[in-house]
């Protein structure tokens, strides 16, 4: 008998795998004639229970009592930061995600909006599993800062030196690549750790030292400090600085991809409706897997950093003196209230306490260095950003990008390539962001762009 004839019969789809191992074991012993096999499978639908020791329908006959006793558990609780800002659908991916039975904690920051699983500013707290979609498709996307050793009133007066450096040192877009593949000790790593990573080391190779589409950028700014900061060594004052937002590109889309597939595959029945928030048990060689591979991922796209920041000061003939980086969509293994979690933030920053991070406004509006607080309630998260209020397509539709761009250059910002889905009208206001999660960070610096670099299609791209 098939799986549907059995389901015919009455057999709930989770029992349909055991029904048919204690069919095989019955009839290859001759227990059960095959004439006889509906009418045993009838009865141990009937009364499970008195099956339970059967040598043959046992596993069956629990696998059933398993799925009838069976109770959905209620969603785990989540904290909200800047409520008034995020759309009721950010909510409603964001239950779906504590509905997830390996979730034990979650937190909600206020730069969320709808994704894909687990919303963007999404961060699910999950017990000894992985979610590749709360990781998210770009693994390791990541914020790079770096304070250059070049006068401030340089970025006013030298434009066309910095603008040579970014598009020189740059590639952007969906298949983008160096004309000569760059050099990194992480390409000396082990990329045979799995199938998915081998078959995209060469790829990935030819793709180290660029960036996506959508929201990726690089860019020269000013960046101010008001006061000394040890962990920066920097004294008050401006510094010119290089900031970019750049992740683990196709090769990093190819390991979520598969893993997901693998973990959908495994899904059982009763929680087909989480779709993407399918999971994969760290003790399984599938997630054992992914775990390598995520962390590759990650050392790749900080590697995709490097290799932009050293390009791009090389051309400038400007030297780093100081720097901060951080990663989000990410998954790291943290202890929280007692208990070793998972912690996925997907598009969003971890802040432990005295943890340095980045958080980016728009091309027009001021991004932040901050350092963490540490806050339980948020397992020690942030938002990584100001947040999109308004979708690519409404975008698009609504502005104009040689209006947006002209009015940009009349407040100080050059930008050299972007898309009408990027303009600062996108996003939320930062500076509000930032005063909805003072009890996250602590704001040590402010960084406005002056000279902006983007992939110029507007391609749709998530964080």
């Amino acid at each position: 008998m098939n799986g549907r004839q059995l389901q015919k019969l009455g057999v709930p789809q989770d029992c349909v795998r055991e029904a048919i191992r204690a069919i095989q074991l019955a009839t290859s012993t001759g227990t059960t004639k095959s004439k006889g096999i509906k009418k045993q499978i009838a009865s141990v639908l009937e009364n499970p229970e008195e099956f339970v020791e059967d040598e043959h329908f046992g596993a069956f006959a629990k696998a059933l009592i398993d799925d009838r006793e069976f109770v959905r558990p209620e969603p785990v609780s989540y904290q909200t930061w800047g409520e008034a800002g995020i759309d009721e659908q950010s909510h409603v991916q964001m239950r779906q995600a504590c509905s997830v039975p390996v979730a034990v904690a979650g937190a909600l920051m206020p730069d969320a909006h709808v994704g894909y699983g687990l919303p963007i500013g999404g961060v699910l707290a999950c017990e000894n599993a992985v979610i590749p979609y709360a990781v998210g498709v770009d693994i390791a996307c990541r914020m790079k800062l770096s304070v250059l050793d070049i006068p401030a009133e340089t970025l006013g007066s030298q434009f066309d030196r910095y603008k040579t450096a970014l598009e020189g040192g740059t590639r952007f877009g969906v298949g983008s690549e160096h004309e000569h593949s760059q050099s990194h000790d992480v390409m000396d790593r082990d990329w045979t750790i799995t199938r998915i990573t081998r078959e995209r080391k060469d790829r990935a190779w030819k793709q180290l030292g660029t960036s996506g589409s959508g929201n990726h950028f690089v860019e020269f700014g000013l960046l101010t400090l008001d006061q000394r900061d040890d962990d920066l060594n920097l004294d008050a004052g401006e510094y010119v600085a290089l900031l970019s937002h750049s992740g683990s590109r196709g090769a990093g889309a190819a390991v979520c991809s598969t893993y997901s597939d693998i973990a959908r595959a495994t899904l059982p029945k009763k929680f087909d409706d989480l779709g993407r928030l399918a999971w994969l048990d760290l003790d399984s060689e599938a997630g054992q897997e992914y775990w390598a591979a995520m962390n590759l991922m990650g050392d790749y796209a900080a590697a995709n950093h490097d290799v932009i920041h050293r390009l791009v000061t090389k051309l400038l003939g400007a030297e780093i003196i100081a720097g901060v980086e951080n990663h989000h969509n990410f998954a790291w293994k943290e202890v929280h209230d007692g208990q070793e979690v998972i912690v996925h933030r997907k598009g969003a920053t971890p802040a432990a306490a005295g943890e340095l991070g980045v958080i980016p406004g728009s091309m027009a509006d001021p991004a932040f260095v901050v350092r963490g607080k540490g806050n339980p309630a948020s397992l020690a998260s942030a938002s990584h950003g100001a947040g999109r209020q308004m979708s690519r397509k409404q975008a698009k539709d609504k502005f104009n990008w040689k209006a947006v761009k002209n009015d940009l250059e009349k407040k100080g910002v050059r930008v050299l390539s972007a898309g009408a889905d990027e303009v600062p009208g996108v996003y939320k206001d930062i500076r509000e962001v930032m005063k909805q999660q003072a009890d996250l960070v602590e704001i040590i610096a402010r960084f406005d762009p002056k000279i902006v670099k983007m992939c110029d299609d507007g391609s749709k791209a998530e964080d």
